[in-house]
């Protein structure tokens, strides 16, 4: 937010090539991406509706994706680990629909297990054998298993295990297409669903000059986008930020050695020179990112006096309220008091940021647990939030 400011908005740009005539594009219709983290399906389809208001109906060519602001490189990372399909591993890209997530939703009905997905796409074929329990739920995650086959039009996805009717619903968020194959897809079911005509197909490009610009349409602001990424601890939105800086910095195509480049010189800037700091891809799946605690809280203490200040603290998830703090220190006299940010992977678990003690005096704390066994540090964290509050 100091290199961008709360108020910036990514764009969407929409061309066209060739003649519009009567409603009939007789040419292909262009996107392209500015690495907007936030494009979600209703957007598309508001980006749509305005280009039928446009006085577009029918497209005789195909659609045409220009990714080109993103370095290449960034679609050929290997996974963080070996959950292949997880959206937590998907890679970053210029133009980024629902985050290429298809999520699946869990329930029991008649003593039948529902599988379906919360924005269907007909590409995206379930084959569904799981059966019912009425055991705890527990970690529900644990007592089935999926298997993805791509298909030269899509996927199938096959689910086995049980799934306890105490879960009631739940969901799982897998990226089982590819960037450029949901964002196809996506195009393609609600153009038809709002009237529009296409039997084109997909080309990935960049967008000549000589094509002709119809509209663009922007985003919301970067103060409520971060809300989203901090609150949920959202990866891919995070990664496609730190490229973003990049590429305000005319830093072209984007590249995250870019992107870190414009972050160390944006905390020079604060007077925050650390030596130890590594980001390799802007999120935390990594096991080469660090910095030290005592730096992690001078960067707060900057931020709690910084302009962006209150932005910042409001994307931080709500102690017992929120994100994914919600379940921590349940109706206990802290709810509500504290703005933290939790991290963890296997052998590290870590949280940061402000608590409101009750003698309402705001404390920065940071905690960062490298061990086999730092998953059971949460006990400790949570006794340091008290044990700052009741001081």
């Amino acid at each position: 937010m100091e290199a961008l400011t709360p108020a910036y908005r990514w764009k969407t740009e929409v061309y066209r090539e060739g003649e519009l005539r009567h409603g009939v594009l007789n040419g292909s219709l262009m996107i392209k991406g500015n690495g907007d983290p936030s494009f979600k399906a209703q957007d598309f389809w508001r980006l749509l509706m305005s280009l039928q208001q446009a006085g577009v109906r029918e497209i005789k060519g195909d659609l045409v994706i220009d990714k080109s602001l993103f370095a290449k490189e960034l679609s050929v990372r290997s996974a963080f680990d070996d959950e292949t399909w997880r959206a937590y591993n998907a890679l970053p890209t210029a133009f980024l629909v629902n985050g290429r997530s298809t999520s699946f939703r869990f329930s029991v009905q008649d003593d039948t297990v529902i599988v379906n997905q919360e924005f269907e796409l007909p590409q995206v074929q379930i084959i569904n054998n799981m059966k019912p329990t009425l055991d705890a739920c527990g970690d529900w995650r644990n007592y089935f298993r999926y298997t993805v086959n791509p298909k030269a039009e899509g996927v199938t996805v096959s689910f086995s295990g049980t799934y306890s009717a105490g879960c009631e619903e739940r969901y799982l968020e897998l990226s089982v297409l590819s960037d450029e194959q949901y964002a196809f897809y996506t195009f393609k079911k609600l153009w038809k669903e709002i009237g529009g005509k296409f039997s084109g197909k997909l080309q990935v490009r960049e967008i000549p000059l000589i094509a002709t610009k119809v509209f663009e349409q922007q985003s919301d602001p970067l103060g409520y986008v971060v809300r989203d990424i901090n609150k949920w601890s959202n990866n891919l939105m995070a990664r496609q930020l730190l490229l973003t800086m990049a590429i305000e910095k005319n830093s072209i195509p984007a590249n995250e050695e870019n992107g870190t480049a414009v972050v160390k010189q944006v905390l020079s800037s604060k007077g925050l020179h650390f030596n130890e700091l590594v980001i390799e891809n802007g999120a935390g799946l990594s096991r080469i990112e660090r910095i030290s605690a005592e730096h992690l809280g001078q960067m707060l203490t900057t931020a709690y006096n910084s302009a962006v200040m209150p932005e910042f603290i409001a994307s931080l998830p709500i102690l017992a309220l929120d994100g994914t703090v919600k379940k921590r220190l349940e109706h206990s006299a802290m709810q509500g008091n504290a703005h933290l940010k939790t991290g963890s992977l296997d052998g590290v678990s870590a949280i940061a940021g402000y608590v409101l003690d009750q003698h309402k005096k705001c404390n920065i704390v940071v905690m960062l647990v490298n061990h086999t066994q730092a998953a059971a540090s949460k006990g400790v964290q949570d006794a340091l939030i008290q044990a700052i509050y009741f001081q």
